[in-house]
């Protein structure tokens, strides 16, 4: 049995046409996109509040905004990063040739969307993929069906053609099931487990994909940092949409100097928090199994006794990067502090966990082994916001999956490039390869490379005088 296949079938229809029309015409609805957004924002904010639980305010900053500027992003850059690209200079044995890189839709692009930030996380593939041309097959999570009524009736708005952009049942097995689909491609964007499952099954298939995963996020605090302005972004990082973020804060690296101030920073952060009400009993399930884990180290944790669904905000004092809070994906309110004194010991202690999505840094100067950092983002004096730049990709790492989100590179993503060769003249003694072997042609691929590749000029000038030979002697047979 083929899955979704009607829908498939009518995205193919529409792709073709779509993918024909010029640039332009594929970004009006991108436009129109951009101002609904704006226009529709009570409607949009009051289904996501229903769906998971955020207040408005916090969904316009980290879903709005971003997805707006997303739009904007690409009305001002997409003509750039997608224009033919002449190819560098030709060699010498390829002269005549003419070369140019164009860039060609995938075709029906399969996307699994997730429900933390249900808006921003959903549009910016699915625009994305429309704007170079393919259609697009989405699965909203199914935490959030009045998100999911509102999102198709956004694009719905935008001008789409029928057909072009569909909306799959927001249920648990609609995922695999499009993921057995008969689609080009896949962005996924949720957990690790589930990530692997679908890379196997799209692996078996040779369908390519973009797998964004869980993150287990570090922050390191060296020893010149401003550790107030650290304190607050880790508290930031640990507490966003509740802990339910895969670009959290979940490990806290401080300097060995600055571990006291830090702590007390803290202190004062968590005193003014409150527990936090999760979305679903298995996040709490976890966090409070983490929890136990630690047991008997230190803790930095906001007052108030929690209550159904609940977690309060937590810091695990003095934690190794054995422990589960250290290794696994959390969507709780809950981090680990770990010390350090040099660079190569905070390195080693990172390198523990099997993720590598995001890290924030703290330093008055350069942190030269930033290199060494195994993650997609490094952002120094802040967490987690700069990650939504419009102009810059999401990657991750390790088990954090892998492919680019937004930017010029999660653009192309969406794209496979194509070589359009051409070859002026009608001189091509290649072309006699197959029959006997005839005076010349030895001479002018040798004389070819000693001219080309050869170390001295005295050797590259016998060369030219070889491959010159060879070119006469082809021209007299």
């Amino acid at each position: 049995m083929t899955h979704f296949a009607a829908e498939t079938h009518a995205a193919r229809a529409a792709q073709i046409s779509w993918a024909a029309r010029p640039l332009a015409d594929r970004l009006r609805p991108v436009r129109e996109l951009r101002a609904l957004l704006v226009e529709r924002r009570a409607t949009l904010t009051a289904a996501i509040e229903a769906d998971v639980e955020r207040p408005p305010a916090e969904v316009t900053a980290t879903d709005l905004l971003p997805s707006a500027s997303a739009c904007k992003y690409l009305l001002t850059d997409a003509r750039r990063i997608l224009k033919d690209r002449r190819a560098g200079r030709t060699p010498l044995w390829l002269m005549g040739s003419t070369d140019v890189v164009v860039r060609r839709p995938r075709g029906v692009v399969g996307v699994i969307g997730t429900w933390n930030y249900p808006l921003f996380l959903n549009l910016v593939p699915v625009v994305h993929a429309l704007t170079a041309g393919n259609a697009v097959l989405w699965k909203p999570s199914e935490n959030t069906p009045r998100f999911a009524a509102a999102f198709a009736d956004l694009f719905a708005a935008a001008g789409y053609p029928p057909g072009l952009v569909q909306t799959l049942p927001a249920t648990r097995d609609a995922g695999p099931h499009l993921a057995e689909a008969d689609i080009d491609f896949l962005h996924f964007t949720g957990s690790e487990a589930v990530g692997r499952k679908l890379a196997a099954r799209l692996g078996d298939r040779l369908i390519p994909s973009v797998l964004e995963l869980s993150g287990c996020d570090a922050l390191v605090v060296l020893p010149d940092a401003n550790v107030r302005l650290a304190a607050r972004a880790a508290w930031y990082g640990l507490t966003l949409n509740k802990g339910q973020t895969c670009l959290a804060v979940r490990r806290m690296f401080v300097h060995a100097d600055v571990r006291a101030a830090f702590v007390a920073e803290l202190r004062a952060l968590a005193a003014a928090s409150r527990p936090q009400r999760l979305l679903q009993p298995g996040q709490v399930a976890q966090a409070h199994r983490l929890l136990a884990e630690a047991a008997g180290r230190e803790t930095v944790a906001a007052p108030g006794t929690p209550g159904d669904r609940e977690f309060a905000p937590t810091v695990v004092l003095d934690a190794t990067p054995d422990l589960g809070v250290c290794r696994e994906a959390i969507f709780a309110p809950l981090a680990a502090l770990l010390t350090f004194r040099t660079t190569d010991e905070l390195l080693a202690l990172d390198a523990q966990c099997p993720y590598g999505l995001g890290c924030s840094l703290f330093s008055a100067g350069t942190f030269v082994d930033v290199p060494r950092l195994r993650v997609g983002v490094v952002t120094r004096g802040d967490a987690i916001v700069s990650t939504a730049h419009p102009a810059t990709p999401l990657t991750g790492r390790g088990a954090s999956g892998w492919g680019a989100t937004q930017g010029d590179e999660g653009l192309l993503e969406m794209t496979v490039p194509q070589v359009l060769s051409t070859r002026s003249g009608s001189f091509r003694p290649h072309l006699d390869a197959g029959l006997d072997p005839m005076p010349g042609d030895g001479a002018i691929v040798e004389g070819m490379l000693r001219l080309t590749h050869a170390r001295g000029l005295r050797e590259r000038a016998r060369g030219l005088t070889q491959m010159v030979r060879g070119v006469w002697a082809v021209r007299k047979r």
